[in-house]
Order: C-alpha cells, then sequence, then structure tokens
C-alpha cells in the first residue's frame, strides 16, 4: 500500500507544477484576441480614450489584472516548487514542512481560480457589451487588422480551472491517504510493543 501510495504522491506533487505551469502560460496568452484586434484601432496609447473603436478601452483595463495574474501563477509555480523541497513527492512519513506546503499550494491555488474567474467573466461581459463591432468590423476591413467575436481565450480559463482544481484534489486526497497510512502503521508499531511487552 506504501508503494502505490508513494507513487501517487510524486504524480501529485509533479501534476501541481504542470497546473500551475499551465495557469502560466494562460495568463501569458489570455488577451491576445484582444490586443490583436482592438490595440491597432487606439490612436494615442496615452490616451485610450481616443479610439476609432468604442469600448476597446477594454484592452487597457485588463493590464493590471493580467499582470497580477501572471505573478500569482508565477508564485504558484514557487509554491508548487515548495512541495518538492519539503520532500512532499518522496517523504515516506509527512511532517509539519509537508502538511504546510500542501496547505499553502491548496489554499493559493483555490483562491486564484476563484479570483480569474470572477475576474475575466466580467471582463468577458464587458467586451461582449461596450465594444462596437459593427465599428471594429469596418475599422478591420479598412486597416486589414484582425476581427474577431471571440470569446475563445476568455473562456479557456474554465479548462484551467478544472485542470487547477484537480490538482489540488488529487493533493487533499494524497495527503488524507498518508494520514490515514501513518495512523494504521502506528497502531501497528503500538501492538507489536504491547506484544512483546
Amino acid at each position: 500500500m506504501y508503494k502505490k501510495q508513494l507513487r501517487f504522491q510524486k504524480f501529485v506533487c509533479l501534476f501541481c507544477i504542470i497546473a500551475a505551469g499551465i495557469s502560466f502560460v494562460y495568463a501569458l496568452g489570455i488577451i491576445t484576441d484582444i490586443y490583436d484586434s482592438l490595440y491597432p484601432t487606439m490612436m494615442n496609447p496615452n490616451d485610450p480614450t481616443e479610439t476609432m473603436v468604442p469600448g476597446s478601452i477594454i484592452y487597457y483595463d485588463m493590464q493590471n489584472f493580467n499582470k497580477l495574474y501572471v505573478n500569482a501563477s508565477i508564485g504558484l509555480i514557487l509554491l508548487g516548487c515548495l512541495l518538492f523541497l519539503t520532500n512532499t513527492n518522496s517523504r515516506r512519513k509527512y511532517y509539519i514542512g509537508n502538511y504546510v506546503a500542501t496547505a499553502l499550494y491548496a489554499l493559493a491555488s483555490l483562491a486564484l481560480v476563484v479570483w480569474s474567474h470572477v475576474q475575466i467573466s466580467a471582463f468577458k461581459v464587458q467586451y461582449l457589451t461596450t465594444v462596437d463591432f459593427e465599428a471594429l468590423q469596418s475599422f478591420s476591413q479598412m486597416w486589414n487588422t484582425t476581427y474577431t467575436t471571440s470569446t475563445f481565450w476568455l473562456d479557456v480559463h474554465y479548462v484551467v480551472a478544472v485542470i487547477s482544481v484537480l490538482a489540488v484534489a488529487a493533493l487533499v486526497v494524497n495527503c488524507v491517504w498518508k494520514i490515514q497510512l501513518m495512523r494504521g502503521e502506528n497502531e501497528l508499531l503500538a501492538a507489536r510493543k504491547e506484544a512483546v511487552g
């Protein structure tokens, strides 16, 4: 049983790093479509209100969120590395450092999922309700720029969120499994001592 659990915990810790990495890569590309289609409509980068397409200011509105999302994803990757630094991936018995690393990653990952979902959902609504798509289509035809009404990259956050939640769930399952095995082992050792004594 211990061998299965040890293999599982290695997989889980690696999965957590991968999930954090996916979040980071997604954060880097989330506003690709918005940049390609709306940034060229800005007549004066120093004054986002000077635009050929009403509503294109969303590109600027998303900048602070995007920077925070990238930085938070980097932080999550570092917390994933903490799982390896505390040997959570290979330790037969867990100590306080392992529980702390597990809790920090799980809480940070879930917080990032909730925060990003709220932000991205609000930006999706803003994009769909404030951008003048007729003006964007006219601008695109005139200047041969990208035209899209797609919210694909905003919607991808659901996939990223599911992967992150699965990583956290696996981490929690691993921790509970580890606790049960350690408790069982301690009970066996206690029973052996009583039998010898």
